[in-house]
């Protein structure tokens, strides 16, 4: 998936200001190693670094690891596969922020953030939990599935476990979880009744594969008819996000 780098920061700013608060969790410490795992355009591993850390970013995006050395030249940033990276140096703690629901391999990425962490440390994120955007992902999929795309219609994009399923694996894999919440979170969409069109175009382009860019917009305002009832409130659009947050410790 190429990720468009600057309609991210201008129109799903969301993203990272929302991890503003997932930050307190990590309570970062001066002088801590702290790695950013979907780091994105990098506003959150700046944040890190400010407030004491050393920080770097990783990124699987070319796109989001050049905007993000663009915007915060004194920060560390590379391209790597969260699923499968190793580390030189132990990290103290390893954080994520609207990340890890992108991750399909997590017994890899659990894995690889076990070894990145010394003996104590901690991996702090939020992600997508059960549930997250089920009423957007209904409603495209019984669009599709009216213009004849079945097939796009099956696309897996996001993986959104619920508490349970996530916290046993991170035990399995030699963590302590020490906190975990998954809680309902409306989130706000930009441009009103274009909001829809923007959201699907920026984080599920990839059910759109295949399909002339002539139909696109008329699915697209299906889907947004579909979902107005739900969405619309006086005017403000909302995604019905479920948020899945956790502090889990290497043993």
């Amino acid at each position: 998936m190429k990720w468009n780098a600057e309609l991210y920061d201008d129109k799903h700013a969301f993203v990272f200001q929302f991890g503003e608060n997932v930050l307190e969790l990590l309570n970062v410490q001066p002088g801590e190693r702290v790695l950013d795992i979907g780091c994105g355009t990098g506003y959150l591993t700046q944040q890190i670094q400010n407030q004491g850390g050393v920080a770097k970013g990783t990124d699987y995006s070319p796109e989001m690891i050049a905007q993000a050395k663009a915007n915060y030249p004194d920060v560390d940033f590379a391209v790597e596969d969260a699923a499968n990276f190793t580390v030189n140096e132990p990290f103290d703690a390893v954080f994520s922020n609207a990340a890890l629901h992108w991750i399909h391999n997590k017994d890899g990425l659990m894995q690889s953030v076990y070894n990145a962490l010394r003996p104590g440390g901690r991996f702090v994120a939020e992600m997508g939990g059960k549930g997250n955007v089920d009423q957007l992902i209904a409603a495209t999929q019984q669009v599709l599935i009216q213009h004849g795309y079945t097939e796009q219609a099956k696309t897996k994009i996001w993986y959104f476990p619920s508490l349970g399923e996530y916290t046993s694996r991170l035990e399995s894999h030699g963590f302590r979880v020490t906190f975990a919440v998954h809680f309902d979170r409306k989130t706000p969409l930009k441009d009103g009744d274009q909001g829809v069109t923007k959201w699907i175009k920026m984080f599920g382009s990839q059910y759109f594969a295949g399909i002339p860019e002539t139909e696109q917009q008329q699915i697209l305002e299906e889907i947004t008819d579909i979902l107005e009832p739900h969405y619309n409130e006086s005017g403000q659009w909302y995604a019905d996000y479920k948020r899945l947050r956790f502090i889990a410790v290497k043993e």
